[in-house]
Order: C-alpha cells, then sequence, then structure tokens
C-alpha cells in the first residue's frame, strides 16, 4: 500500500521549517505502511566543485573520521563527516563516479544512500515517528522534500529495500503503487551501465529516470517518456535539485491528492497529511489527473 508525501516550499522564508512539516506529514501517513520509513532533504548546497554523498553503514559506531582521511588520501579535499546515527554526510572534492568507485573497491560494507549538490536521503526500518526522530528530521531546514512510509509487498523488509531511492544526481523518487515490467527493465538499464543496490521496482523507476535524463531529457520529457515504458499502477512523487514533480499512471487507481498556496506545494496519499500545513484552508485542492505531469521549479 505505502504511504508518500511531497513539499515544495515557493516561500523561502519557510526553510527552517520544511522538517517540521514533512514529519507533521508523513507521520499522519503511518498506517499505510509500518516496515520502514524515510526521506530524501534539499538542503545545504555543496559549494562549487564538490559532491555531497549520504552514506549508510550498520553501525552506528561506525568510523567515519577514519573513511574521510582514507578517502581525503585517495582521492583529494573531504570536509568532516557530519554523522546521522547509522548514515552520514561527506562532501568530497572529488568527482561522484570517482568517489563511489572507491567506496565500492576499498569499503563495500559501506552503502551509497545518495550523491548531488543538494540532495540527503535518511531511511531506515521502522514506523515514521521513530525514523524521523533517529534522524531528528524535524530539525531540518530546506527547499524541498519528500517522504515515505512503507508496506512490503515486492522485496524484504531492510535498510536497503527503504524507500526514497536516489539513482543519479540529486533525482530522488518515491512511488506508491507496482510495476509488472520492472525486472525486464533492469536488465534493459543495467546493460546501459546503471546499477542497482536492490531489487526494489521503485530503485527501477528513479533509474529509469536518471537514464532519461542523462541522455538530454528534461524531467517532464522524462516522465512522458515513462508513461509508454513503465507497465503498472503507481503514483510517482520526484525531486531534483531544483524542483518537484508529481505523476501517475494512465488508470490513476493509487490514491493521490495536491494542495497549493502561495507558500508551499504539497502532495500525498492522502488529504489528512496535507491538512497539517499552515494556511491549508486557503489552498486550491485537487485530485491530480491520470497521465498528467504537475512540476514546480526553480530552474
Amino acid at each position: 500500500m505505502c504511504g508518500i508525501v511531497g513539499l515544495y516550499l515557493k516561500n523561502d522564508a519557510l526553510t527552517s521549517q520544511l522538517g517540521e512539516h514533512l514529519v507533521a506529514m508523513l507521520v499522519e501517513m503511518t498506517e499505510r505502511g509500518p516496515d520502514s520509513s524515510g526521506v530524501a532533504i534539499y538542503r545545504r548546497p555543496a559549494a562549487e566543485g564538490y559532491e555531497k554523498l549520504t552514506l549508510f553503514h550498520s553501525d552506528p559506531g561506525y568510523d567515519w573520521a577514519s573513511l574521510a582521511g582514507e578517502m581525503q588520501v585517495a582521492l583529494g579535499d573531504v570536509d568532516e563527516p557530519e554523522q546521522h546515527d547509522n548514515h552520514c554526510i561527506l562532501t568530497t572534492a572529488a568527482a561522484a563516479k570517482a568517489a563511489v568507485a572507491w567506496l565500492v573497491e576499498e569499503h563495500p560494507e559501506i552503502r551509497v544512500v545518495s550523491v548531488g549538490n543538494t540532495i540527503e536521503v535518511f531511511k531506515e526500518k521502522g514506523l515514521p515517528s521513530e525514523v524521523a526522530a533517529r534522524f531528528k528530521v524535524s530539525e531540518m531546514e530546506g527547499s524541498h522534500a519528500l517522504g515515505h512510509t512503507r508496506m512490503a509487498t515486492e522485496s524484504a523488509v531492510t535498510t536497503q529495500h527503504s524507500h526514497p531511492f536516489s539513482v543519479g544526481e540529486d533525482l530522488c523518487l518515491v512511488h506508491n503503487g507496482s510495476l509488472s515490467n520492472h525486472n525486464r527493465l533492469r536488465r534493459w538499464l543495467m546493460k546501459r551501465g546503471l546499477e542497482f543496490q536492490s531489487d526494489n521496482d521503485t530503485e527501477v523507476a528513479a533509474a529509469y529516470l536518471t537514464y532519461q535524463i542523462n541522455q538530454g531529457a528534461s524531467l517532464k520529457e522524462a516522465l512522458e517518456a515513462g508513461l509508454e515504458d513503465l507497465d503498472g499502477f503507481y503514483t510517482f512523487a520526484v525531486g531534483t535539485r531544483d524542483g518537484f514533480a508529481v505523476v501517475r499512471d494512465p488508470i490513476a487507481c493509487k490514491p493521490a491528492i495536491m494542495a497549493e498556496t502561495d507558500d508551499w506545494v504539497a502532495m500525498a496519499s492522502e488529504f489528512r497529511a496535507i491538512a497539517r500545513l499552515p494556511g491549508v484552508e486557503n489552498a486550491t485542492i485537487w485530485e491530480p489527473k491520470p497521465a498528467t505531469i504537475y512540476a514546480w521549479g526553480r530552474a
């Protein structure tokens, strides 16, 4: 079943409240998925020439400082690591591809959760309130964010299979529904250089969008192509460095609701999540149409 939420702030004065509002929205979706939860926060852009990596290790006591030191010797400048429970943010002057390749080769015990200029992803097994508390999500500032609470129906209940999924730089996707052709698409994408960390269908959808964008498509064009190539029932909320988009499949049997004010745009699987937002009484509220792309961005 799963529950998804997304919040895009149009008013920069509200960025200090992003985490607080996102957690309130996601907690309202708890009954839609008790297995695992996660968030993608777009905040604190890395300096020009630097990449920001979200990393995971199962041991909250892992020595991230030593890892950063090794990476600096091997690849160049690395900022001091910022630990969040069993996740860590590392910012490096190395190219993302080089940094990920080095981690895979030298530290296979580390999982790369996200890479980009602004994105940070935190996810774990457990209820939204528990996961949000572990990572102190309510204290996080930012411009926009996605959240997901999962009822596992197609793959294992592990941190690795938890959502959101980020594939490529700064692109993240949360998904309510299922894809019927994800195994075929995974093989097709792997032949074109995409790599996967799980057998989850949502990771395939994120990789598909990344592939299309890498081929020169805009996010809107990538989502339009997905309406032809991704077979199944789904509602997607997608984040990029500068924007936020929502699309439902042509049948649109998975629930979704959207709302917009002068200050924000929000989507959720159920209205009760949006009802927690300030100024919702003045919002324009609608159900997104089938096979229709709704997008906002700063670019």
